[in-house]
């Protein structure tokens, strides 16, 4: 019996996730609005959290791999003299300073050596893991381990007072996949001789993805397949490559024409349909995801 195709839907969602809803919680809902159980995400974002949620659909789940490494936008709200058991309002207080002396410099001053290339711990309410355990699974068996730092880069961590709230600075954040911006707020307040906790936080871009492309959980938006790969280099195929593709075949760097580009690349049709991405492999390319005609 021949093999029913696969009429979808296929593409790419972003949500506006609202908060009180794990990453989990929307791709469920997400896979009854859009009546396919191929739904995943490109990375979570805290429950407390709101903001840009990026989902494949469909074909496009084979595709998540290249999302999940795109840089990350989030504003927030730094309270200092605050800690929390999660860094973030959502923990318990932890320990209480009186950070009243601390002046609009101070606080600008602290924010350059945590900009850059730098290392951060991960919080213990995170999803990395230690041992095959995952650290906020520990956390909520009462356990805390030795976490190793991890290399991320602050590409921008901006900081203004809020009016009327002594104490409390609003953040804006651009960094790379895997920093944790309740780790920058706590560490912003060890900085300054006391600590801090962060709210309110709400990430308003994943890469090219911001919040004027997001739709709600209950009315998502289905952007076509190519759009989750539409930061790579792209290469419009002939007739000759589409066949090749098509079967999978190893291309020959000249084909792609692509100059000093390392990829991997967008291989597109004449209409701008995904075909494949293509990787660099010993002098030629090769297929890493083949989307099926």
């Amino acid at each position: 019996m021949a093999k029913k195709p696969d009429l979808g839907p296929h593409g790419v969602v972003v949500i506006d996730k609202p908060a009180g809803w794990t990453s989990h919680d929307v791709v469920a809902k997400s896979r009854g609005v859009l009546g396919t159980r191929k739904v995943g995400h490109s990375g979570t974002l805290d429950p407390d959290a709101t903001g840009v949620l990026v989902l494949g659909v469909g074909k496009a789940t084979r595709l998540l791999r290249f999302l999940t490494e795109l840089p990350k936008s989030y504003v927030g709200e730094i309270v200092l003299g605050i800690e929390t058991s999660t860094l973030d309002a959502a923990g318990e207080v932890t320990a209480t300073h009186d950070m009243s002396g601390v002046t609009d410099d101070e606080v600008r001053a602290a924010v350059v050596p945590l900009t850059g290339a730098i290392e951060q711990i991960p919080p213990m309410v995170s999803a990395v893991k230690v041992d095959g355990k995952r650290l906020h699974q520990l956390a909520r068996e009462g356990k805390e381990v030795e976490r190793k730092p991890r290399p991320v880069t602050v590409y921008r961590y901006d900081v203004e007072p809020v009016a009327g709230e002594p104490g409390v600075w609003r953040c804006e954040v651009d960094c790379s996949s895997g920093t944790y911006v309740r780790t920058l707020a706590a560490d912003l307040g060890t900085a300054l001789g006391g600590g801090a906790h962060l709210r309110s936080l709400r990430r308003t871009a994943v890469g090219g993805f911001g919040l004027g492309d997001a739709g709600t959980i209950e009315k998502p938006t289905l952007l076509p397949i190519a759009a989750a790969v539409r930061h790579l280099d792209s290469v419009v195929a002939d007739d000759a490559m589409v066949v090749d593709i098509g079967h999978g075949k190893i291309l020959d760097l000249d084909r792609l024409d692509m100059g000093d580009s390392s990829g991997p690349w967008a291989m597109l049709d004449a209409d701008g349909d995904l075909l494949a991405v293509y990787e660099h492999h010993k002098g030629a390319s090769k297929p890493a995801v083949v989307i099926p005609r």
